[in-house]
């Protein structure tokens, strides 16, 4: 599951269809701190890694970043990049997103005619039938337009790497990595952004030739939350009655994970509010509701994980602990000892689902925690 701060319209019974925009405050979500230094990172050409948990804001925090230094963002989603074939294709069309077709069609004709080819409708795509060393002659032509695209234009260029250790299933050796890090540290208008959940940067290769900073976007603080939670509200005229415990419903419901909130916060206003207060009963309308939505996407999530896993999943989500490997819970819940318990809490802090003994081994995603208390019950 995927979260993104986005702008929404929201129609309210009565009132002017409003724009609620989710994304503009930034220090009211309390990563102001982790943006500055992102932004400074950047604007330095620095390389960075940002870990967090799925819908923590890492993308967002990224691209803000990106855009605060007048930088071009060059996307790729490393889980499509199932070898290298296909990692060079995602940078080539990612370039081509946004780049002008008439410079790419240059730069293929004095460059890469060999291993490229310009289609009319903008795409920058590899030949076919390409063998291992075309590939790779291929890659290490393509790592060094970024730079070229960036003095084209003026402005520096940040290559956003999402989920960036799964690409480690096939470079087995970390060739294409190196590749890659290492050319891409040599451009002075590049930078690189890796992507990933706070256990898959526990794996990370050695960082002796790449030093990289690391943010961790861990959950926000309640009290954060709910400033935000007020002023995203204010905006479409509503408030929750102080006089009930709705906020703190909310705030439990959500505990600091800001894609959840935001999901939550989109559904509120779409409910009866004929005063402008919201109610625990409104909270709970929109927690139910929610649930219903996500309800064939978490089970499409079940679906793909081992049954060890999901075992798990669920006795942390009945019954969390910060001590899953005691004597006592595996017996209580009959859970695997040994290397399958270790292997399903590791295999779920790679996926983000859960955290790790710094945060007690509790869901990393909420609102998919009330569904399997609730799907269970």
């Amino acid at each position: 599951m995927v979260y993104a701060f986005v702008t929404v319209g929201i129609e309210v019974k009565g009132k002017k269809r409003v724009n609620l925009d989710l994304s503009t405050p930034l220090q009211l979500i309390g990563r102001s701190p982790e943006f500055q230094r992102l932004v400074e990172i950047l604007a330095q050409d620095g390389d960075l890694l940002i870990t967090g948990v799925p819908g923590s804001g890492r993308r967002t925090l990224v691209r803000g970043a990106a855009q605060e230094v007048g930088a071009i963002a060059l996307e790729i989603d490393c889980i499509r990049a199932t070898d290298g074939e296909r990692f060079v294709q995602l940078l080539a069309e990612s370039i081509s997103q946004n780049w002008e077709p008439a410079q790419i069609q240059d730069w293929v004709a004095k460059n890469a005619v060999e291993f490229f080819v310009f289609h009319p409708e903008g795409k920058l795509k590899l030949l076919r039938s390409l063998n291992q060393k075309q590939l790779w002659q291929a890659f290490e032509i393509l790592l060094k337009l970024p730079q070229i695209m960036a003095m084209s234009l003026g402005k520096r260029v940040v290559i956003i790497l999402q989920s960036f250790p799964h690409i480690r299933s096939w470079d087995r050796n970390g060739l294409w990595e190196t590749s890659f890090r290492t050319e891409v540290k040599a451009q002075t208008h590049v930078s690189y952004v890796l992507i990933a959940t706070i256990a898959e940067t526990n794996h990370h290769t050695d960082e002796t030739n790449f030093s990289l900073e690391t943010i961790q976007l861990p959950p926000l603080a309640k009290d954060t939350l709910a400033v935000w939670a007020r002023e995203m509200l204010h905006a479409q005229e509503l408030k929750f009655d102080s006089r009930s415990k709705a906020l703190q419903l909310f705030l439990d419901a959500v505990q600091g994970h800001i894609g959840d909130a935001m999901a939550l916060i989109r559904r509120l206003p779409t409910l009866q509010h004929p005063d402008g207060l919201i109610s625990e009963k409104e909270v709970q309308q929109a927690i139910e509701g929610l649930l219903k939505d996500l309800s064939i996407t978490f089970e499409s999530l079940l679906m793909l994980l081992p049954a060890n896993q999901v075992h798990l999943l669920e006795c942390l989500a009945l019954d969390p602990t910060e001590k899953p490997q005691s004597k006592e819970y595996i017996q209580k819940h009959g859970l695997s000892r040994g290397g399958s318990l270790q292997g399903a809490l590791t295999g779920l802090q790679h996926k983000g689902l859960i955290y790790g003994a710094e945060q007690g081994y509790r869901l990393a995603l909420p609102l998919l925690a009330l569904w399997l208390r609730q799907r269970l019950s």
